[in-house]
């Protein structure tokens, strides 16, 4: 039905953005990576999904087609609603998905809150012939986006509102504790978010 919109970015929150299409604001629930690269009052275009309910009509936005596809062929398993969907983008690059249930590689699609060994399991034998093409090199970019965590918590906490320096000192207390295994990178934005809360 709304395949994507494009307009000025008027409003971001948490977990989505207002985008003003012909004097209309749209609101469209986005995942930190898909916030990271919106800017208020810049103009901003979004792959969408319409996800139709009884009692609601929630427009989810995507940084590209790719991963609006994704996320669609996702809900088609089982047990898998748009938000453990959109949760399973926040966490993986399409890339890093596709090659998870190309490989039978639950371990990676558990590192997603909400999906344990039998609920990655059932995506593996439900998606496995549907997931399309592997990308060769696929295989680095998990460490990437571990690696990348600190930029992108940054960019969507000054697309929120907040100062760079601000961002910058709530990353690197939530850099503190992080140990080991990075978590997925909505859970920091909203460690860092808790931190900022405290000092406004």
């Amino acid at each position: 039905m709304i395949a994507s919109v494009r307009g000025v970015v008027a409003g971001l929150s948490p977990d989505g953005a207002v985008i003003e299409v012909g004097g209309v604001g749209l609101a469209v629930q986005c995942a930190p990576g898909t916030l990271a690269g919106l800017r208020v009052g810049s103009p901003a275009r979004l792959a969408t999904s319409l996800v139709v309910r009884e009692d609601s009509l929630t427009l989810y936005g995507f940084a590209d087609d790719d991963e609006k596809q994704l996320f669609e062929l996702l809900q088609t398993a089982s047990g898998v609603g748009p938000r453990l969907a959109q949760a399973v983008l926040a966490v993986h690059a399409p890339d890093v998905v596709r090659k998870a249930v190309a490989n039978a590689d639950t371990g990676t699609l558990t590192r997603v809150p909400g999906i344990g060994k039998k609920g990655a399991e059932r995506l593996v034998l439900e998606l496995r012939d549907r997931i399309g093409p592997v990308p060769v090199g696929a295989d680095g970019a998990a460490g990437v986006t571990a690696g990348a965590w600190p930029e992108q918590v940054r960019q969507a906490l000054v697309g929120l509102g907040w100062t760079a320096s601000q961002a910058d000192q709530a990353v690197a207390a939530v850099a503190e504790t992080v140990d080991g295994e990075v978590p997925p990178v909505p859970t920091l934005l909203k460690q860092a978010i808790r931190l900022l809360g405290r000092t406004r």
